[in-house]
């Protein structure tokens, strides 16, 4: 029947049947994408210049721009949490998946099970992970403070105190670390050996290797991390609902993180149009960091059949 289309179409090439199969099996696809990405895309974009509740619009040119930029003190303050925790976030993962990775490529007893035992973490989401977390770091019978007072040093009030609610998302996710672990991991079993040998009748000390092969090595890795890390850091949401208890930031608003005010303006407040004008400030955001970091990559990821630049 197809083929018969085809023949009634005028497409009796080869190349413009395989053509035209191509484009039939992606056409799902393409559906999708556009009933589900590209069209929602372009709605989030226009209500963002109205006034919309989800029922009713109004058309308000960039009033919701101009009220994200100099009117909601929340705004700076939800994306100033962000930013800080992404500071402080994105550098400790990145250097933390390549130290326990570069200590797991060893040959060490009982390696695998030391492997498991980092990797599992990594695989349990959702918020049933938060809640295990909330009873670890209860400053009164948390297993956390336990462990800092038998070391003899007094643990802090870690979801009660603005200061210490920012660290104690971090380190949940130095915990969860094992699927950059595993990328990295990969990456260092499949280093020449030569290399290193090399590296070894030149004087060279296992710091210098470290630096000198081992990082560059690793710099592709260490570059899609930061780049995955980058995007997933601007889209914290769930540590800051499920801490703070009610979705409002408490304490203090140190949880207040900016996708968290963009979801209280949509669902609590039901100011969805300038719900959607925060959603594409932020993709505004994530798509200039993403490009300097492409740009910067250049300059600092290796690899192994040329420059970056190839």
């Amino acid at each position: 029947m197809f083929s018969n289309l085809l023949n009634k179409l005028g497409i009796c090439s080869r190349k413009g049947r395989e053509t035209a199969y191509g484009y039939v099996f992606i056409f799902p696809w393409l559906v999708g994408m556009v009933c589900f990405v590209l069209g929602p895309m372009i709605f989030s974009f226009i209500t963002s210049f109205a006034d919309y509740n989800m029922i009713t619009a109004k058309y308000v040119g960039v009033a919701n721009y101009k009220r994200m930029f100099f009117q909601d003190q929340l705004f700076w303050k939800a994306f100033k949490n962000t930013l800080v925790y992404s500071l402080l976030n994105i550098p400790l993962v990145t250097i933390g998946g390549v130290i326990v990775a570069v200590i797991l490529n060893k040959s060490i007893f009982g390696l695998r099970t030391f492997r498991t035992i980092y990797y599992l973490p990594s695989i349990m989401v959702g918020v049933g992970t938060y809640f295990l977390w909330m009873l670890l770091l209860d400053p009164a019978n948390g297993m956390v403070n336990s462990i800092l007072g038998f070391l003899g040093i007094k643990g802090p009030a870690w979801l009660t105190d603005p200061n210490w609610t920012k660290p104690a998302i971090i380190l949940m996710h130095l915990w969860g670390l094992g699927g950059q672990m595993l990328l990295y991991l990969a990456r260092l079993q499949s280093i020449p050996n030569d290399y290193y040998e090399a590296a070894a009748l030149d004087g060279a000390g296992a710091f210098r290797k470290f630096i000198n092969i081992t990082i560059p090595m690793l710099s592709p890795i260490i570059f899609y991390n930061l780049t995955i890390g980058i995007i997933g850091a601007f889209q914290v949401f769930q540590e800051g609902y499920i801490f703070s208890g009610d979705g409002t930031g408490k304490p203090a608003g140190s949880l207040l993180f900016y996708n968290l005010h963009l979801w209280n303006q949509a669902f609590k407040n039901y100011k969805t149009g300038y719900a959607n004008a925060m959603c594409w400030f932020l993709f505004a955001i994530v798509m200039i960091l993403t490009a300097v970091n492409q740009k910067i990559s250049q300059k600092w990821v290796h690899y192994e059949e040329g420059d970056s630049d190839d």
